[in-house]
């Protein structure tokens, strides 16, 4: 009868059973930390969360800048492939005229027997007869010639068009390809920092929209319609111009890769500002650069292009008195900053 008794169930006491509570904790502690991601996300600090979303978004402005670059690149090469199209098929009409022409000779030695010349010339028994006969034989002769001769280059030089094409079209998909990976990798750190701001509470994040997203306030945002003192005094009336532009913007979405009339990224604010004024400028902040006269920060006007950080990946306009109208962000419309808010690179003067 003992060897069917159910053994005893050992309860567990005092600090054995503490021991094992804690144990049990940790297991459940391990296993949703390892769940998902396989490490537990720290907390961050609201100022750690901050520190973060401005690197975040520094790094998509440094991509949406080469970005631009590469969209600009594959436009050229987009109208380039267009007109060599354009060209080989202004040609092949040219072509299909010359073989019409060429065609058109061939039928007419057709009908005369396909006989030779000499022989058909050799049977004239009148000799001035023979004498025009051999003149209209040889220009026919050289014609024809030529004709084919013609052809042919015409070939070669179509088939070098589309050959050319053909290397247009494969260096524009690349370009293609390039800017869907670019545009991923944009929207991904983007999204990184929008959700990196939603761990914030709804007064940090009102804060923090009131920063450039660099660490610093932006200054209070101008009134439109107020007098514009600091455009007059601008380098001359293209500048003027430009700073116009730049108030009108005042307030306007920053939308990655936007060149207006309604948004804008950094690169699109000061290109759109300047080609009101009748000035053209390349698209990106390192090409921008270049673009016009360098200055010095102490010669800085109204109209000058201001640029920030080693990489050259952001870009205002100068309006005076060390302030600028830039497009900052996402989330930070266009607005007046103090140009001492990020790291000072260079300046130029378009005109």
């Amino acid at each position: 009868m003992a060897a069917h008794r159910r053994p005893k169930q050992r309860t567990l006491t005092g600090s054995t059973a503490r021991a094992a509570f804690t144990l049990a904790l940790a297991g459940a502690a391990s296993a949703i930390a390892f769940e998902g991601t396989g490490v537990a996300e720290p907390a961050l600090t609201p100022a750690q969360v901050k520190a973060k979303v401005d690197q975040l978004y520094h790094d998509a402005e440094v991509a949406t800048e080469k970005y631009n670059g590469v969209r600009e690149t594959a436009g050229d090469t987009r109208e380039s492939l267009g007109e060599l199209r354009d060209e080989a098929a202004r040609r092949t009409e040219r072509l299909n005229t010359s073989r019409n022409a060429l065609g058109s000779l061939a039928a007419a030695q057709y009908r005369t027997g396909a006989m030779d010349p000499a022989l058909q010339i050799a049977l004239s028994s009148d000799p001035d007869q023979y004498l025009e006969r051999a003149a209209r034989a040889d220009r026919a002769g050289d014609r024809h010639a030529a004709a084919v001769t013609g052809v042919r280059r015409q070939l070669g030089a179509i088939d070098q068009l589309h050959s050319e094409a053909d290397v247009k079209l494969a260096n524009l998909k690349s370009q293609q390809s390039d800017l869907k990976k670019r545009k991923s990798r944009i929207q991904d750190k983007i999204g990184d920092a929008e959700a990196l701001l939603s761990r914030l509470s709804a007064e940090e994040r009102a804060r923090y929209a009131g920063q450039d997203g660099h660490g610093a306030a932006a200054a209070p945002r101008a009134n439109r319609d107020a007098p514009r003192g600091d455009a007059a005094t601008a380098p001359n009336a293209r500048a003027a111009q430009a700073v116009s532009f730049a108030r009108s913007a005042l307030g306007a979405p920053y939308v990655w890769g936007a060149t207006g009339p309604s948004s804008f990224d950094c690169s699109g604010l000061t290109q759109a500002a300047w080609r009101a004024a009748g000035v053209s400028l390349p698209r990106t902040t390192y090409t921008q650069i270049n673009a016009g006269n360098r200055i010095q920060r102490s010669q800085l006007a109204p109209g000058d292009l201001v640029f920030f950080y080693s990489g050259i990946s952001h870009v205002g306009l100068y309006i005076g008195d060390g302030q600028m109208i830039h497009a900052p962000r996402p989330g930070a419309p266009v607005r007046m900053a103090p140009i001492d808010q990020m790291p000072f690179a260079g300046a130029s003067r378009p005109a």
